[in-house]
């Protein structure tokens, strides 16, 4: 690869990048939740950054060429009423009120009424059922007309070792799998155990992301692939409920640790909700930018980043309603945007670059979902897809990393990046957080696209990893998905200035060779990208 081909760019302007996510996240665009009255507006500003920057519009195909946007179908629920929960224990009458106690999502199963009445309740450990494991949660137990009570995360998140890769998450800790499991097994309902550790955020985030409106694909039998109820419920009322069974939570969750666990009724409980919803489908949007390339424009490199974000919820503290979002994920939106200006301003590559801001990544990484499901462009020649979530505004680090550890030479072509800037590589410092299939690059993952996460390291040129962890725990406990996720004049964006410098490097690396990231021997989705290799002969 000749030396121009990594030609430093244009300069990349940080005041720019400051403005677009104090523009993005402000209260005008009321926390940017799909399908809102802000969408419109989102999408014509990322639109009119694009336009500017010099892409072409790379959306649906209309009668004229392409429109700015794909159509993103959708369906979407909404509770018009706080539920009622109310939990009998050993003849107590316990009123478990919504945000408090617990979290419950909005039916998806598209019955606007639900009335839960009087159901059993099982506690089913993990609720993995993993043949290729030899690990199954349920033993055979009916759950058609119970609630089960299932742990998040794997089931040796927390002896470290076992059969699920040790503290590192696999897809079957993620709270998604266990929703899917259950819909599988005919339970009629499905409630998550919150304990911090495990979940990797505190409850204010579940509170948040479950109280408002919930969106989904839009599915045939909505029934399979959940259940009527789902939800999550806070640590305190559930060791409680386990003590008026007269069981041991935290035996018992030491039991669900291993293979032999057998799922325990807990006796003398019963749980009842009853629930309004308002269900209708709706038209969300991604927002498409093109540079076409100028020897093989059909090969293309996608860079993502979410423009979604929670919306208007419920009030904090201080009665803040406006989840604004800036760090998740104005912040990666504003690093699409000043890569498409530096591309903009570039000598064309040889290869396509498309700049694709998703919608309703929160609401189940649908927007990226429904793209890799129906691509606008073959995803066999599709090179790469590189995501940007939720960006350093910390100032400059040492090293960069990836959310969750890909096995992919694209993350050997970013380590070679990353040195040629004198950084190093860290590996994802929180793997038992499951990131990897927590942003939009799994969409594309799951269907063999090589494709990651990336962004800066823990470690902080001010403060080393210390400081820089420090940061992003804080960042956790008291920001993420909560309305102070507000832009701050103060942040120091010559990190993020830094993470662009990496990406267009990545990217463009990329775009004017002939190379194909590949996944190594063993990664869980070569096998999906294998049968596509005849396309990128």
């Amino acid at each position: 690869m000749s030396g121009s081909a990594l030609a430093a760019p244009a300069t990349i302007d940080p005041a720019l990048m400051s403005r677009d996510i104090k523009v993005l996240s402000s209260d005008a665009f009321e926390g940017r939740g799909p399908n809102t009255r802000a969408e419109p507006k989102t999408l014509a500003y990322i639109e009119a950054q694009f336009k500017a920057a010099g892409l072409q519009p790379g959306g649906d195909k209309t009668g004229a060429g392409r429109a700015w946007t794909q159509n993103v179908p959708l369906a979407e629920f909404q509770n018009t009423r706080d539920p009622v929960t109310t939990v009998r224990a050993r003849g107590q009458t316990l009123t478990f009120k919504q945000g408090e106690e617990v979290a419950l999502r909005a039916a998806q199963t598209g019955q606007t009424h639900l009335a839960i009445k009087d159901a059993p309740v099982v506690f089913i450990g993990y609720g993995v059922k993993a043949p290729e494991r030899r690990w199954d949660d349920f033993k055979g137990v009916d759950l058609h007309g119970k609630i089960a009570l299932v742990l998040v995360n794997d089931p040796d998140f927390e002896t470290g070792v076992g059969d699920f890769g040790g503290k590192a998450m696999t897809y079957y800790g993620r709270w998604t799998y266990k929703y899917e499991e259950a819909a599988r097994q005919g339970a009629l309902g499905m409630i998550v155990i919150h304990e911090r550790a495990p979940a990797a955020y505190g409850w204010n985030t579940v509170k948040n992301s479950n109280t408002n409106a919930i969106f989904d694909i839009i599915r045939k039998n909505p029934s399979k692939a959940h259940s009527p109820l789902e939800g999550w419920i806070q640590r305190d009322p559930t060791v409680a409920l386990f003590k008026s069974a007269g069981l041991d939570f935290e035996a018992l969750k030491k039991e669900a640790q291993t293979r032999d666990f057998k799922p325990v009724t807990l006796k003398g409980v019963t749980w009842s909700t009853d629930m309004a919803v308002k269900a209708e489908h709706v038209v969300s949007h991604n927002v498409v930018g093109v540079l076409p390339g100028k020897a093989r424009p059909n090969e293309r490199i996608i860079y993502t980043a979410h423009w979604d974000h929670l919306g208007v919820g419920l009030p904090d503290a201080k009665g803040d309603r406006i989840y604004n979002g800036a760090v998740d994920n104005a912040s990666g939106v504003a690093e699409l945007i000043e890569l498409a200006r530096l591309y903009g301003k570039a000598p064309r590559p040889d290869r396509t670059v498309m700049f694709m801001s998703v919608t309703a990544e929160e609401k189940g990484l649908l927007g990226s979902e429904y793209y890799a499901a129906n691509p606008l462009y073959p995803l066999a020649t599709t090179v790469a897809d590189i995501n940007m979530d939720s960006m350093n505004v910390n100032g400059r680090t040492r090293d960069v990393s990836s959310s969750g550890n890909a096995p992919l030479t694209l993350q050997d072509d970013l380590v070679a990046v990353a040195k040629g800037h004198g950084m190093s590589f860290s590996p994802d410092p929180n793997p038992e957080a499951g990131s990897f299939y927590r942003s939009d690059h799994f969409s594309f993952a799951k269907r063999g696209v090589p494709a990651m996460s990336i962004g800066a390291g823990p470690d902080l040129e001010k403060g080393g990893v210390a400081a820089g962890r420090a940061a992003s725990e804080e960042y956790v406990k008291t920001k993420y998905h909560q309305p102070a996720d507000e832009w701050d004049p103060n942040w120091d964006l010559s990190g993020m200035v830094q993470e662009t410098q990496v990406l267009y490097d990545l990217g463009r690396r990329l775009a004017t060779s002939r190379e194909w990231p590949q996944w190594k021997p063993g990664a869980e989705f070569k096998a999906a990208r294998d049968k596509t290799a005849a396309a990128r002969k």
